[in-house]
């Protein structure tokens, strides 16, 4: 019977044996000699085995190297919007609903514009949320603290601001937290997940009722001011009005617009212009959504 030559480790060398290739998928496979070897060729085994790369060596790397980026990218997100409830609720005891704006603006404009990634991991795969969806929803959250809030600082000491900052901060908390663990240990306690699908009952309203509120406060600020307008005539022979812009962001949240919808449209795969727009920002629609999305996560955790 014949046998493969091996590698005496202690010094001397013979030829290394060829990876083989599967027939049927062509990746690299144990030569059949290896099945008879004896105990002195182990040698020429581990050769082979240092010699080939596991199969799926590239694919792990990036999966793990994914999962690291999403975590740190989540929990440092959570730290932001930590910080913004924490000056929140410390400028509400010391000071009032007034001084709660000047006490988070920073913060609260660099974990909502750190959103923007968001947009950028579904384009490119990173998550599966679609970016039909996850556009608008960041996109009003950035009007309200950008195109709002930092423009008109006539809107900053209304107490709707205060209403708004505790919103979106327990939210996010929560849900960045939640997203965070499932990538960092693959899995979220329950009493997150529970939270998770079930603080929007109350956060989600409250919410949109002071987004709402804040754009309608800012109209006449806007509508004196002229800040973001393009007037005619100009080189580019376009207006810009972002007085009337406002009055259709505010809109938007209307409940009813387009055609009716229920729950069950957000789960087919193509979805049409009005469906997009209801799901995607604050109206009754996306509550809806919601709830049933809270039925089924909260439904498979105990079947789990």
């Amino acid at each position: 019977m014949r046998h493969l030559k091996h590698i005496n480790l202690l010094g001397g060398s013979s030829a290394s044996p060829k990876p083989h290739e599967c027939k049927r998928t062509g990746h690299p496979s144990f030569p059949p000699e290896l099945l008879l070897c004896k105990p002195s060729d182990l040698t020429s085994l581990l050769q082979f085995l240092l010699a080939t790369p596991p199969l799926g060596t590239m694919a792990g790397f990036l999966s793990a190297l994914r999962r690291i980026y999403l975590s740190l990218y989540n929990w440092t997100v959570f730290v932001g919007w930590f910080q913004v409830l924490y000056f929140a609720v410390k400028a509400l005891r010391e000071g009032g609903p007034t001084t709660v704006y000047d006490s988070v603006e920073r913060p609260l404009q660099l974990a909502q514009t750190a959103a923007v990634m968001e947009i950028l991991h579904g384009l490119v795969g990173l998550v599966r949320s679609p970016v039909s969806a996850t556009l608008p929803q960041i996109g009003s959250r950035l009007f309200l603290t950008w195109g709002i809030l930092w423009s008109y600082p006539e809107t900053r000491t209304h107490v709707l601001v205060s209403s708004l900052v505790i919103s979106w901060s327990i939210t996010e908390i929560i849900r960045y937290s939640f997203f965070g663990m499932k990538e960092a240990l693959g899995f979220a306690p329950s009493w997150l997940l529970w939270l998770r699908y079930s603080t929007f009952l109350i956060l989600y309203p409250t919410g949109i009722t002071s987004e709402v509120g804040l754009i309608y406060i800012a109209l006449p600020y806007i509508k004196a001011s002229e800040k973001y307008c393009i007037r005619m005539p100009n080189k580019w022979n376009f207006s810009f009005d972002y007085y009337y812009a406002s009055i259709l962001a505010l809109a938007i949240y209307v409940p009813g617009m387009f055609c009716q919808t229920t729950s069950q449209t957000t789960h087919r795969h193509k979805l049409c212009f009005a469906d997009w727009i209801k799901i995607s920002t604050g109206s009754p629609h996306m509550y809806q959504y919601m709830l049933g999305q809270r039925k089924k996560a909260l439904s498979k955790s105990k079947t789990a």
